[in-house]
């Protein structure tokens, strides 16, 4: 893949070179583009979008190989400081044995000991009035679980940047939220007294909205090939699924009964001029980072559609140079303006009056909380004449803005 990726990354920046020579050519002859140049400079464009998509997914997949243990937690409902040593290492090794035989073969295929873990694990799904084939679901192991929370991350690239809080439970969270960017400090002289400027601190609530896969079905041939790989492939899936629907409550989530997504939370820092319905220039590019107060803008990144970054893939600066600049060398980020950019294609592509640039100090500026307890059913009866079976995840979550001072929106015109 590293060589794949290199390949790529090289041919990304022939490309570009190529079209900066055709139009720095036509600008020192002080002319017009010929026919031949169009043609060259829009499959050289061509080539570059699809060279450029093929990095992005190369990235994707190696950011799914890297699973982040730092955020695993109990899925057996012990304490934290009663899992330690071989002994919780091996039950849970164990249980996700169990679990791994129980998604070919249902519970019917168990031991009594893998049974008894099973219900240990599982999670009473009745009193939230659902509609399904069996009375309860499961927990899904820390393995498992990683696949599907890595998978949503690179489906949604928001996720990937803002502050992540786990919980145990899914519990209404009090969440403070300030901006004490307007308060500065005094200077005082001797003997004098200090003056008192309280810290306002507001609330919020982080709920934990339930979000799911819809079914993902299964044949039974499938079931039962040892060799299909299904401990990885129904966590991708759900986990696309899962990531692709809470992608769009991130970014565009009106906040009722949903989470609050960046168009209905963040401030709008800049709105394009009359006429600028679908298109960005540099000045407003500039506006917006200049929205964002210099304390958040040494980490500050842009977060868009694919769709708008080929519009801002065309605009230059007062010199003429390209606000875009591709990847140099592999380990180094694409830019814009000089600052790195993440595509998320469930922020709104350019069109009349849509928000469709964020800037900012992610980070900073949005919390999303996910429930760990990750829950997949395993539904048998209903399709048992297709001779299929369906699996359906579970995921509560939600997110908002923590500081509407580190994030700022680019509005299209409305006309």
């Amino acid at each position: 893949m590293a060589a794949q990726l290199t390949r790529l990354i090289e041919e990304q920046n022939t490309v570009w070179q190529r079209m900066q020579d055709i139009q720095q050519l036509a600008e020192r002859e002080n002319r017009d583009w010929t026919a031949e140049e169009r043609a060259n400079w829009d499959a050289a464009e061509a080539r570059l979008t699809e060279v450029s998509a093929d990095i992005d997914r190369l990235n994707k997949m190696a950011a799914l190989d890297k699973i982040d243990r730092g955020q695993i937690v109990t899925t057996t409902g012990e304490p934290d400081n009663d899992r330690r040593g071989s002994d919780t290492e091996d039950k849970a090794k164990r249980y996700s044995d169990a679990f791994g035989r129980y998604l070919r073969g249902g519970m019917d295929r168990l031991t009594p000991e893998q049974r008894s873990l099973m219900m240990d694990n599982e999670v009473d799904l009745r009193a939230m009035g659902a509609n399904i084939d069996t009375a309860g679901g499961f927990t899904v192991p820390d393995e498992f679980r990683n696949i599907m929370t890595e998978t949503m991350k690179a489906f949604g690239g928001l996720l990937g940047l803002a502050e992540v809080i786990p919980t145990g439970t899914g519990a209404d969270l009090k969440w403070p939220v300030n901006d004490d960017t307007a308060n500065e400090g005094e200077i005082l002289g001797e003997n004098d007294e200090a003056g008192e400027q309280d810290i306002q601190v507001g609330g919020r609530t982080l709920k934990a909205y339930i979000f799911s896969s819809k079914q993902v079905k299964l044949s039974m041939s499938l079931l039962q090939d040892s060799v299909f790989p299904l401990d990885s492939w129904v966590p991708k899936k759900l986990g696309e699924r899962i990531g692709r629907r809470a992608a769009r409550a991130w970014t565009t989530g009106t906040g009722v009964d949903q989470p609050e997504g960046l168009t209905a939370g963040a401030v709008v820092g800049k709105t394009g001029a009359n006429g600028q319905t679908t298109s960005v220039i540099y000045d407003d590019l500039i506006d917006l980072e200049h929205s964002v107060d210099s304390a958040y803008r040494p980490n500050g990144r842009y977060l868009m559609h694919d769709n708008t970054l080929k519009v801002i893939r065309k605009l230059k600066d007062g010199q003429q140079r390209p606000l875009w600049v591709p990847i140099p060398a592999p380990g180094f980020p694409s830019t814009i303006n000089g600052f790195e950019y993440t595509l998320d294609n469930s922020m709104p592509v350019p069109a009349a009056g849509a928000k469709s640039i964020a800037f900012g100090d992610f980070r900073a500026g949005y919390v999303i909380r996910q429930v760990q307890q990750v829950q997949t059913l395993r539904l048998t009866e209903r399709y048992a004449e297709k001779l299929q079976v369906a699996f359906l995840g579970f995921s509560r979550m939600d997110g908002m803005i923590q500081d509407s001072s580190a994030i700022r929106m680019y509005q299209h015109a409305a006309s």
